[in-house]
């Protein structure tokens, strides 16, 4: 197995292109549709990696669902994307779902049943890892697994023992702090939020001091997203200032997780090309990597939903098209004292 995702599995109920939110007791007309997607960072990072070129039985999915008709639909669409599913189904509560509600020029605003992702049992998903031995174990959406997240740190200690690469991409935690992620830095080889989270996380607004105070904490690499503007990243020696490739934005959902995909997929290429340690990594391929991610987060905001535009004939498209403005024009690299 290349790559063991685990985490939140979610059913995104979609309504894109909205002309404004209703006032309580009005109707407001979808004229876009309503659409039912695959939601949750395990989910849409395992498909994304198929769709960027992973080969079937090389991408896995574990998440927990209900035992409901949410649950068979997140279950048939992973088979059908050629992605082998580890579906720990629970009792205790329905599936996750999430309402999305996307005004026209405006970011996201989410509505979230958290579900069964309460539920996710670490002890399943080291079982996974122990049967799978992957190069990459990502785990996304940590921060409203409560079970998991209370023994994150051993599944990573679990997941370096057996050889993986750990990358860790969270959400604001549900019902506890981020004590939990803090705890588990020093096993996480690349570390992945956005601006807000950090900030949330350090207490430091600029986006490039929280990313370094991260770094320091003990992730090899540490990125912060900062949607239309860019990306910070932080690497043993050097910060990366990256802008944004400039798309038409249909519907944001899913943009970090795609960005996630295309990091994961930048590092298996490279790893292909030689012998690399993530916390020793070149710049050059670095910058490779982040472009890559950057492009399939491109990729992902101009079609609705979080999975239906990541391909990796439109990354290729994107970093031929704008990739080297963004070298020229868009990067800055300086050492991190």
């Amino acid at each position: 197995m290349l790559v063991t995702c685990a985490g939140i599995l979610v059913v995104d109920l979609i309504a894109a292109g909205l002309p404004k939110i209703s006032s309580p007791g009005e109707i407001t007309y979808a004229s876009e549709g309503i659409e039912v997607h695959m939601g949750g960072h395990c989910g849409n990072v395992s498909i994304d990696l198929r769709k960027l070129g992973i080969r079937e039985g090389d991408v896995s999915a574990t998440g927990a669902v209900g035992e409901d008709i949410f649950g068979d639909f997140l279950e048939r669409l992973l088979e059908e994307n050629g992605v082998k599913t580890h579906l720990q189904r629970v009792s205790e509560a329905g599936t996750s779902k999430d309402l999305i509600l996307v005004v026209s020029g405006e970011d996201r605003r989410f509505h979230a049943d958290i579900g069964a992702n309460f539920y996710l049992d670490p002890e399943y998903v080291i079982e996974v890892l122990e049967e799978e031995k992957p190069k990459i174990f990502y785990a996304g959406g940590v921060g409203i697994t409560k079970r998991l997240d209370k023994q994150l740190s051993r599944v990573l200690q679990k997941a370096r023992d057996i050889g993986c690469i750990t990358f860790i991409d969270p959400v604001k935690p549900y019902m506890h702090g981020w004590n939990f992620i803090r705890e588990a830095m020093k096993w996480i080889s690349i570390f992945h939020c956005n601006a807000d989270e950090s900030q949330e996380l350090t207490g430091r607004k600029d986006p490039r001091e929280a990313a370094v105070k991260l770094k320091k904490k003990g992730a090899d690499i540490v990125v912060v997203s900062l949607g239309e503007d860019g990306l910070v990243a932080v690497s043993e020696k050097a910060i990366f200032e990256m802008s944004a490739f400039k798309v038409p934005v249909v519907d944001p959902t899913g943009a970090g997780d795609a960005l996630c995909a295309g990091i994961i997929h930048g590092i298996l290429e490279a790893m292909d090309r030689e012998q690399l340690e993530v916390s020793s990594m070149p710049e050059e391929d670095l910058v490779v990597i982040l472009m890559e991610g950057e492009a399939a987060g491109a990729s992902c905001v101009t079609a609705v939903g979080t999975t239906t535009a990541v391909t990796m004939e439109n990354v290729s498209r994107i970093l031929k098209e704008q990739g080297e403005e963004i070298r020229s024009e868009g990067l800055k690299i300086r050492p991190l004292k």
